[in-house]
């Protein structure tokens, strides 16, 4: 069918307004706002002022009440655990209610600030929206975040509690939470007045008399007395949650989202752009920790009356390459949202598919990706294996939902490999020079968004406005900036290249590492690679590419390496100055499968660095820094 996208990006464009007041009819509200958009509140203004809701409320009750309450709205899969669990809205209502008078009658109220430090439970979900039920504001934080960044977090968002778990489970290994919470509170210059924790089978842990409470005993005292919480009324542009981003200054950035934009925003993703219907079964593929979690694991989907998988496991080793296509046929998930990083790992472990031959995966519409650059050899080697369309899109943990996309419920656009697709409605995405000028088509600069920024995005930092507008509205006066480069073609398409700061300046040519990546990928043999600028005293700085290979690959590594360079000197020419390719097993990755790239260039220059709070596997940067050793050693 022929694509809406065009139309429905005109009326946005037309009457912004009128486009969002109209969306928000499919979200319930219990006092309507004064003003859809007032432009002069907040940093840029805010969405649906006056108005009052309830967070908690949208993404249960009204479903209950409206005749879901017998289907399904949380499949949690753990094969970590071996264990299954399914709850109906009916339960999960129920559920939340419960948990949410146990946080009241511990003092927790509107406008409190409720940590949440837990592994992929659901009981993480239910925290979430036991904090919206009661007007809290919620704060997730990774689990197994060291003891340090936890305490940092907890300083800035000083909760009245906190909800954490003995432990996480990761292939082969504990990670026990209990320790590190303990540590963190140790740390802190504020003190929770209490933490509920849920107690685990792998590990129990000692809880701290008069502060820590076993979180399924008082769950279980709650069902027996018929303890209930009922929805808290809160404002539109009230906080719903607080999610601490890395910041530049080694402070954490803590990104606000509201409530009634929020909820407009993902009801309105769910079938305009996903393609997803009520009562279909949706899978974000990523861990609640991140807002990918936040926005597609909790709230969209549940906002929109669709079924939602929480899933404790990983792409491979939870036993194996098939752990995706097993999760897709078992539970007849249409839609499945990941990183490239997930797909990029299955396609080393199983190039040639063999573990989907034993799945039967016919339920599966579409497949989206983002989160880390989707490179062309990783999109065409998904489309060949599952035959379903395989989009890259593009957003930020600021934005909490898509920026950029090929939005699927409006009909899908043609697919330009490499490229995210056009901006969705909302959002007004204009590629600038360094002085604030528009460039041309084609050529590479500054991504950034006309304001004001759409319902969903962030209105501020935590606490910390003048910050705010310094880290995003100051360098390009009437812009959002994104601190992403790319470019637009000639037809409208936005091409993300890289992160501003991963942009290369070799002898005065800025060069794009995720052009240099694409050419990279696109060889037979490599499963994943990542380029990174080194200093050089002569051209100021040089590329230096860092490639896994596929599993079962044999050829000495000194003759793939050599064809690398010849590809890019051959696709983007001797200007590049590409000559550094380094073979290793694994690439320094954040949980969430984004490229540690920074911190390789810090260990590649020889600087100082601290440890990423989000990094997988901390060894993984000892064998960055080997490799080089052995590379110079060699040279």
């Amino acid at each position: 069918m022929s694509s809406q996208y065009g139309e429905v990006y005109s009326q946005w464009m037309q009457d912004p307004v009128s486009f969002w007041e109209s969306q928000a009819a499919q979200i319930d509200w219990i006092k309507p706002w004064e003003r859809a958009f007032a432009a002069e509140e907040g940093a840029y203004g805010r969405w649906f002022s006056g108005a009052q809701c309830n967070t908690s409320a949208n993404c249960l009750d009204r479903h209950v009440g409206s005749g879901r309450a017998e289907q399904l709205a949380l499949i949690y899969d753990s094969p970590v655990t071996g264990t299954k669990q399914r709850y109906t809205y009916a339960q999960l209502l129920e559920k939340v209610s419960q948990l949410a008078a146990v946080m009241a009658a511990h003092g927790v109220g509107k406008g409190d600030r409720v940590l949440i430090y837990m592994p992929m439970i659901p009981e993480a979900a239910m925290a979430m929206l036991a904090s919206a039920r009661l007007g809290a504001v919620h704060s997730v934080v990774f689990g197994g975040f060291a003891a340090q960044e936890l305490a940092t977090r907890i300083e800035d968002a000083k909760p009245a509690m906190i909800v954490s778990a003995s432990c996480g489970i990761e292939p082969g290994r504990i990670v026990a939470y209990k320790p590190l919470l303990d540590e963190a509170i140790e740390l802190s210059a504020h003190k929770p007045s209490c933490c509920l924790i849920k107690q685990r089978e792998a590990l129990n842990a000692e809880l701290v008399p008069e502060r820590d409470y076993d979180l399924e005993g008082l769950m279980r005292e709650a069902a027996r007395t018929g303890q209930s919480a009922a929805p808290v009324a809160v404002e539109a542009t009230d906080p719903l949650y607080v999610l601490y981003t890395s910041g530049t200054t080694g402070q954490p950035k803590g990104v606000v989202r509201d409530n009634g934009g929020h909820m407009v925003a993902l009801k309105w993703t769910m079938e305009n752009f996903y393609d997803v219907k009520p009562g279909e079964v949706f899978w974000a593929a990523s861990d609640v920790g991140w807002v990918v979690g936040h926005s597609y694991i909790v709230y969209a989907p549940l906002l929109h009356g669709a079924t939602t998988v929480l899933y404790e496991g990983k792409p491979v080793g939870t036993p194996d390459a098939g752990a995706f296509w097993r999760v897709i046929a078992e539970n007849n998930v249409v839609s499945l949202f990941t990183a490239p990083t997930a797909f990029r790992a299955i396609k080393k472990e199983d190039p040639n598919g063999e573990y989907l031959k034993k799945y039967d995966i016919g339920s599966l519409r579409s497949l989206f990706l983002a989160g880390e650059r989707a490179d062309p050899d990783t999109i065409s080697w998904a489309e060949q294996l599952l035959e379903v369309p395989v989009l890259d899109h593009w957003w930020q943990t600021e934005t909490g939902w898509c920026i950029s996309g090929n939005p699927l419920g409006l009909g899908a656009l043609p697919v330009k490999l490499g490229s995210a697709t056009v901006p969705m409605p909302g959002y007004d995405v204009q590629v600038l020079d360094d002085a604030g000028h528009p460039v041309e088509a084609g050529v590479l600069g500054n991504i950034a968004v006309r304001l004001p920024l759409p319902p969903g995005c962030l209105p501020t930092l935590w606490e910390a406005e003048e910050r705010f507008k310094d880290a995003y509205l100051s360098e390009f006066p009437g812009f959002y900036k994104t601190s992403d480069a790319g470019l637009k073609d000639e037809d409208g398409y936005l091409f993300i290249m890289s992160r501003t700061d991963d942009i290369i300046n070799v002898a005065g040519h800025r060069l794009s590492t995720g052009a240099m990546e694409e050419v990279l990928a696109s060889h037979d043999d490599v499963a994943e690679c990542a380029v990174i600028g080194v200093s050089d005293k002569l051209k100021g700085q040089l590329p230096c590419g860092f490639v896994v290979l596929k599993s079962g690959v044999e050829r000495e590594h000194s003759e793939i390496e050599k064809e690398l360079v010849g590809l890019v000197r051959q696709q983007i020419g001797p200007v590049a100055a590409f000559k550094l390719v380094i073979t290793v097993e694994r690439l320094p990755k954040t949980r969430s499968g984004k490229i540690l790239r920074g911190t390789m260039r810090s260990i590649a220059d020889g600087q100082d660095y601290k440890m990423p709070a989000t990094i997988d596997d901390p060894s993984i940067l000892d064998e960055i820094s080997e490799a080089l050793e052995g590379y110079r050693s060699t040279s």
